[in-house]
């Protein structure tokens, strides 16, 4: 690779990449369900990947489900710190597609929000989730890396990768209801959302969750994110952006 191709891949700090690697990231992170976790083991201190599923919370930051019968779990215990490398896939070169590392430290969070997002991204989870061995952990960003592709690279600061919940605290609380009301009195509009703004396959689309920058899809193993035209200015201001977006989809001429 010639010098040039070398400073050019070279990672930049988000705001000077010549891509818009912060709305990537956020895609990354808000539609990617699994990924490998890297933890220090207890001795030694060696790097230990383990592959691990992911939700996010309101404000993006990923949320676990481990059981301390899992060396990562040990690992996190005796060091918090860790690494999540999320990648979305697909055809061809693995290299080619783009993936996110996020760092930071892992810490056990028994709230009742952090248990209900991550179930409504991985429904199957509530098999298990109550056993008395497993846990949720939220990551406390320090730190993202992107790698988007071929020539695109970029350093994140918490700021860029997270989203803001200033004036929004209210959120959380309103979040589950509005949730279940769409899913089961607005299916019709969800599955808009998905296939004529996301421009999603059709399928049994649901909403899995809402934050003050969009919707948060699901269908299956598929998953879509839809933004809203703009950032909430309050949950008050949720029903008519999601009224607005409805409308716009059915304006969409069907594929």
């Amino acid at each position: 690779m010639a010098e040039g191709d070398r400073k050019q891949a070279a990672p930049l700090p988000a705001a000077e990449a010549p891509f818009d690697a912060v709305g990537l990231a956020k895609s990354l992170l808000r539609k990617v369900r699994s990924g490998a976790l890297a933890t220090l083991e207890r001795e030694g201190g060696a790097p230990f990947a383990s592959l691990v599923t992911v939700a996010t919370d309101l404000d993006g930051a990923p949320l676990l489900l481990l059981s301390r019968l899992s060396a990562h779990t040990l690992n996190l215990e005796a060091d918090p710190r860790c690494s999540l490398l999320l990648s979305s896939g697909g055809k061809g070169d693995p290299l080619a597609h783009p993936r996110l590392t996020v760092t930071g430290t892992a810490e056990r969070s028994d709230e009742a929000r952090v248990r209900a997002r991550f179930l409504a991204r991985h429904p199957k989870a509530a098999l298990y989730a109550d056993f008395p061995d497993f846990a949720f952990f939220r990551l406390a960003v320090r730190a993202g890396h992107l790698n988007g592709g071929f020539a695109k690279a970029a350093t994140l600061k918490p700021a860029e990768l997270l989203t803001d919940l200033s004036g929004l605290e209210a959120l959380p609380e309103s979040e589950p209801g509005a949730v279940a009301h769409m899913n089961e009195d607005h299916a019709d509009a969800v599955a808009l959302y998905a296939t004529r703004l996301a421009g999603e396959e059709p399928g049994p689309w649901r909403l899995t969750g809402f934050d003050p920058e969009g919707l948060d899809l699901m269908a299956g193993d598929r998953t879509a994110r839809v933004a809203f035209p703009e950032r909430l200015a309050s949950p008050a201001a949720l029903r008519p952006a999601l009224v607005a977006m409805a409308a716009q989809a059915r304006a969409v001429p069907s594929s």
